[in-house]
């Protein structure tokens, strides 16, 4: 019981509380990109290095950083395949598109595998996590230039510059730093200190309402009311075909329950932040990002993930 109020106390909340300044102006969008900062920079390295220091090594993890890649490659083309076509404007499908690609791994799906698995969860997620940090660069800004381009037709702007150093080493990458330097701790057996791990359960909720706060700021629903019902497959993507595809993937690569559960738990995470700001980047339709990314979050929050807690409370196996 008590992790399943983190639900209502680390994702609803600060999700609320973050509108609430957005419309009384108590906070300001600098304030707001510093926490984004903050939280990519500073908590993600730290959370990481503590997740990995006591993480078991297995030959079955090196599959997850390829899980990375198909659980971002494989709903955005079911999406551009199957589901786009609903709509006439190209910068609608690129929109949907994006939504369909990220998906809000590394926070809402690391904090609901923390309330599941604990320590063990959150450490198997941020390994799938950290691919589609790289891949929100290295595809899902091509696939929105693509559609902008598209949309454009006969009057192409200038091509987006980016150095290599420019997309792949930067500052949102450091994280990454963190999970090498709590796998190397482990490799050479420095235990980790037990006050650590009590810091760890008080850093999840920490990182939590640092992360969906800004979020919460960047949320405009006067504007994705009008696409709600547009985006409804999202519902059937997100949460029915994608994971039903991976589940037979999952059950062949993984007899571990409690990395199969987190695996299965972050193919069934709602869209992601991040398409927003692409969609925002590009030019596509901002709005169809934010009512996919408002949707499928509280469904996730309010049904699928209640109902994935309790089988697994009460002894199901997947």
């Amino acid at each position: 019981m008590e992790r399943i109020v983190f639900v209502l106390t680390d994702i609803l909340l600060p999700l609320a509380l973050g509108y609430f300044f957005r419309i009384h102006g108590l906070m300001s969008q600098k304030a707001c990109n510093c926490l984004i900062k903050f939280n990519v920079i500073v908590m993600v390295t730290v959370m990481t290095l503590m997740s990995f220091w006591v993480l078991p090594l297995s030959p079955q993890l090196l599959w997850l950083p390829v899980i990375g890649v198909l659980i971002t490659a494989v709903p955005g083309f079911i999406g551009a395949r199957w589901f786009a076509g609903q709509f006439d404007n190209e910068l609608d499908r690129g929109a949907f598109v994006i939504s369909a690609m990220l998906s809000n791994i590394g926070t809402i799906g690391g904090l609901c595998a923390f309330i599941l698995y604990g320590e063990e969860g959150f450490a198997y997620v941020q390994l799938v996590a950290a691919p589609q940090n790289i891949l929100m660069v290295a595809a899902a800004f091509p696939m929105a230039k693509y559609y902008y381009e598209k949309h454009q037709a006969a009057s192409k702007q200038a091509k987006l510059q980016l150095s290599f150093r420019e997309m792949f080493i930067t500052w949102n990458q450091i994280g990454i730093l963190g999970m090498v330097a709590g796998i190397l701790l482990q490799v050479f057996g420095v235990e980790r200190p037990e006050p650590l791990g009590v810091l760890f359960h008080n850093l999840v909720h920490v990182l939590a309402w640092i992360s969906l706060l800004p979020v919460g700021y960047l949320i405009d629903f006067s504007r994705a009311r009008f696409y709600y019902r547009k985006v409804t497959s999202m519902l059937w993507l997100r949460f029915v075909i994608v994971p039903g595809l991976f589940y037979m993937l999952f059950k062949l690569l993984f007899t571990n329950q409690v990395l199969l559960g987190s695996m299965l738990l972050l193919a069934a995470t709602p869209a992601a932040i991040n398409s927003v700001i692409t969609a925002q980047l590009y030019k596509l339709n901002v709005d169809i990002t934010i009512a996919s990314f408002l949707l499928t979050t509280v469904v996730f929050v309010l049904l699928v993930f209640p109902l994935f807690f309790f089988y697994i409370h009460f002894g199901g196996q997947l």
